[in-house]
């Protein structure tokens, strides 16, 4: 068994003092107290140890926990990969290309929430496809007018493009529907249909007006 340096020269000047049987007893005794003050001071100092790393790791925690899932600007859009998927999103990504790649970040996120609560809603389509492409056939005889203007449907610019493409797959993946209040139908502020003054209007995000029928 070793002593530390202090137990060590307490034992000595302890037994300087005394002779034979009396300074055998003093030392033990003095021992015996030194060792427990020690053994004492251990678990302290171990509990403050642990006591500090759990406090540090539940602060991380909470931090971590505390991050938005998303937000509604180009920020967190910039900091995504490309996003990609199959018919349905591609559907809800031209809507977004060409219905509002000229909004902001949070207008596209409106738009796409018109599409989707009209799969939800019974009375339109069941699929993302069926809604953007609900009419289609005769010149201006649909829902979403870039699919029968006449006029060709080409991607040109690839930086709205991969915007639109993150921002279908969010909501597609789940994100919120908390801007537009349910709207299913939406115009822009230039035009005024007659629909839009028999709906209740919900919101108006950019260039947009967002109505719940």
């Amino acid at each position: 068994m070793r002593f530390s340096g202090r137990v060590c020269a307490a034992a000595f000047a302890v037994f300087g003092s005394f002779t034979s049987v009396q300074a055998d007893e003093v030392v033990l005794a003095s021992l015996g107290d030194l060792l427990g003050q020690e053994r004492a001071a251990l678990p302290t100092s171990a509990n403050r140890q642990i006591a500090a790393h759990a406090t540090a790791t539940i602060d991380r925690a909470v931090v971590d926990v505390a991050e938005p899932s998303f937000s509604y600007d180009l920020t967190y859009v910039n900091a995504q990969p490309q996003a990609t998927g199959g018919a349905q999103w591609q559907c809800l990504a031209e809507a977004l290309y060409f219905e509002a790649r000229g909004e902001t970040v949070r207008g596209m996120f409106a738009v796409a929430e018109v599409i989707l609560n009209r799969v939800d809603s019974g009375a339109y389509p069941n699929t993302i496809c069926g809604v953007v492409h609900q009419g289609t056939g005769a010149r201006y005889q649909c829902q979403f007018t870039y699919t029968c203007d006449g006029i060709s449907d080409r991607v040109n610019e690839p930086a709205a493009w991969r915007t639109v493409g993150i921002v279908a797959r969010t909501m597609m993946d789940g994100a919120p529907r908390e801007l537009t209040d349910g709207a299913t139908h939406y115009h822009t502020r230039a035009v005024s249909p007659s629909w839009s003054r028999v709906f209740p209007r919900t919101a108006s995000i950019g260039a947009h007006h967002f109505y719940r029928s």
